[in-house]
């Protein structure tokens, strides 16, 4: 019986969280069922989730299995790359210098800021009326 050995890691940004694991393949990327492509339909966004897979020249290496919630498409984009990089730390420790110079194991920590009340947004304000 053969082992299958499966590296895990878990991504966030903004509201979104993502749940990736690697497996040894051809490079397929499955997001909540579907191919990449097919749930990722901007190029750029498609960029940014591969981004750890290319600095690392893991690309055709690993099959990815993500299942993401929350947030929209940049958020879960960021959440997945978040996770794969993670998840790379387990396969190969040697990988964590050039995954932290590139900043893909920092959690990103800006979210967007509170509706405050007596006003329509954040920090925008109702206009003033003088009479």
């Amino acid at each position: 019986m053969a082992v299958v050995t499966r590296f895990y890691g878990t991504g966030r940004r903004k509201t979104s969280v993502a749940r990736v694991w690697l497996q040894a393949g051809q490079g397929r990327i499955l997001i909540n069922r579907r191919p990449f492509e097919d749930y990722f339909p901007r190029e750029t966004l498609r960029m940014v989730i591969s981004q750890p897979l290319q600095l690392t020249n893991t690309m055709g290496q690993f099959d990815a299995i993500v299942n993401v919630g929350g947030g929209g498409p940049s958020g879960q984009a960021g959440a997945v790359r978040h996770g794969i990089a993670r998840a790379l730390l387990q396969f190969d420790d040697k990988l964590r210098q050039t995954l932290k110079r590139a900043g893909l194991l920092t959690r990103d920590p800006r979210m967007k800021e509170r509706k405050k009340y007596g006003q329509p947004g954040a920090r925008s304000k109702f206009q003033y009326s003088k009479r």
